[in-house]
């Protein structure tokens, strides 16, 4: 009798202990955030794009290359050839290109993020150019609204790809150009180009120009040098279009606006490239 005293008063404190919560799981660590200014995110969704970067590579294949020209639309209107005068920039293009085994891999709308997946995926592999001049940066303040920071980071990652694929290339950083859109845009535009003027001021293999001023008179953005309101004013001729069908942003320069981007970086890119100055006709 006494033992079984004895035994259940020892199980007494068990009967009556708080229940045992079960092992919680570890909680899962948050993982970093991803700039996307920096990953590469291709646009082989996109028909038109898969098949000018398979044109691309098609260039590359045949070896050749001087000179490249590498960034969005702004790049790739160097194709346009008119009707219309604003529109037809093949004489400029001849004129400072056309002798120097140029390559123009612009592609309309691109971020830094696409120009890093064509860079990623073979859009350079084997070429040894002179010299590259890249723009690339507007499409980041678009409909994605990367701000400065992030591009920032997204143009360093380019031009350090570029150095490790085209480590003989000396490479002309544009500033992104200015446009008229919003302030936000304006405003992170200006800053953007702040930070590539400090950071790139003394790099033996990277030239910055900001080019940007040329696209002033009195102070206000030159709406005439600017392919966009010339098209709006020509669709705004046509049946059926209203006013507010229009784009009437200013975002593109036209024919006369990239002739004189072409003008100004000229005095420096012929000393990259080592050969002749094209402002002026060749001697004989």
């Amino acid at each position: 009798m006494k033992r079984w005293i004895l035994a259940a008063s020892l199980c007494l404190p068990l009967a009556f202990a708080a229940p045992v919560k079960a092992a919680e799981p570890a909680a899962t660590p948050a993982r970093p955030a991803v700039d996307l200014a920096t990953a590469p995110i291709g646009r082989m969704e996109l028909p038109w794009w898969r098949q000018r970067f398979e044109h691309s590579l098609e260039r590359v294949r045949q070896g050749h290359v001087n000179l490249i020209w590498l960034g969005d639309s702004i790049t790739q209107n160097w194709e346009l050839a008119g009707p219309e005068p604003f529109a037809d920039y093949r004489p400029i293009w001849n004129r400072f290109y056309g002798d120097r085994e140029a390559v123009n891999m612009g592609f309309r709308g691109d971020t830094t993020a696409s120009v890093i997946w064509r860079l990623d995926h073979g859009e350079v592999a084997g070429l040894n150019p002179r010299a590259l001049v890249l723009l690339v940066g507007a499409n980041n303040f678009g409909h994605v609204h990367w701000n400065a920071e992030k591009s920032f980071a997204g143009i360093n990652s380019i031009v350090h790809m570029l150095r490790q694929k085209l480590p003989n290339t000396q490479i002309l950083l544009l500033a992104v150009l200015p446009s008229e859109r919003s302030p936000w845009i304006t405003q992170n535009t200006e800053a953007l180009n702040a930070m590539l003027a400090s950071s790139y001021r003394d790099r033996p293999y990277v030239t910055f120009m900001n080019v940007g001023g040329l696209f002033y008179r009195d102070g206000h953005l030159n709406r005439a040098l600017y392919l966009d309101p010339h098209q709006a004013v020509t669709a705004s001729h046509e049946p059926g279009v209203t006013t507010a069908t229009v784009n009437s942003v200013a975002l593109h320069p036209d024919a006369q606006g990239m002739a004189m981007i072409a003008e100004t970086i000229e005095p420096v890119l012929h000393r990259l490239m080592a050969d002749r100055d094209h402002r002026r006709p060749p001697a004989g």
